[in-house]
């Protein structure tokens, strides 16, 4: 759980941490710049042949995480549909998808440690101020890396469900979701303890 690059090398594993933070981050305030479908379904269909790069079994791995996201980015454009206002709902779900799917490409080709150490230097001049920031480091790290693995125990779920019953899962597998999310929160939460990870260093006098 502490690490969820992916085994598969791409040539996105070669770039710096902070070159990737930085694109997805200018990246995603462009995707909330645009405003209509079809700008928005060309940025998708970019994140997407940017996911192909990494080879197909890179790109179906980065799928699978996203899966559990389908039915949220359907129940938004749904909803916007029923109320009139189908493009909206439209523009919503597919600047999700693509911001998503962005994060999720950086995530799978970024380690753990290259995020905190992107995070110790954006953080240096609270340091300075005499501010502890080194669970916050962890912290924007962490949810970095928990929000793909949360997809993919959630797509694992939903897939259960429909094995053993012929009915939609639709919002039953919400609380053991939350149930699996807790316990892997605990087990990270072990392991930086365990590692030090959110002791202050101590300084000699």
């Amino acid at each position: 759980m502490i690490s969820l690059t992916s085994p598969i090398e791409t040539w996105a594993h070669r770039v710096p941490a902070g070159a990737k933070l930085a694109a997805l981050s200018v990246a995603t305030v462009g995707l909330f710049l645009l405003d209509d479908p079809v700008s928005l379904g060309v940025a998708v269909l970019a994140v997407a042949a940017l996911t192909l790069t990494g080879g197909w079994d890179f790109a179906r791995a980065a799928a699978r995480a996203l899966r559990i996201l389908i039915p949220f980015l359907a129940l938004i454009a749904i909803w916007h549909a029923v109320t009139g206002q189908v493009a909206a709902g439209l523009v919503v779900a597919l600047r999700l998808l693509a911001a998503l799917a962005l994060a999720n490409f950086v995530t799978m080709t970024t380690r753990l440690s290259d995020m905190v150490a992107v995070a110790t230097r954006l953080l240096a001049p609270l340091r300075r101020l005499g501010l502890p920031t080194r669970a916050l480091e962890l912290a924007l790290a962490l949810v970095v890396r928990f929000t793909p693995a949360i997809a993919r125990k959630g797509g694992l779920l939903a897939e259960s469900w429909r094995a053993r019953s012929p009915r939609r899962p639709g919002l039953r597998t919400i609380l053991p979701l939350a149930a699996l999310a807790i316990d892997d929160a605990e087990h990270v939460a072990e392991a930086l303890r365990a590692r030090g990870g959110l002791e202050t260093p101590k300084t000699s006098t």
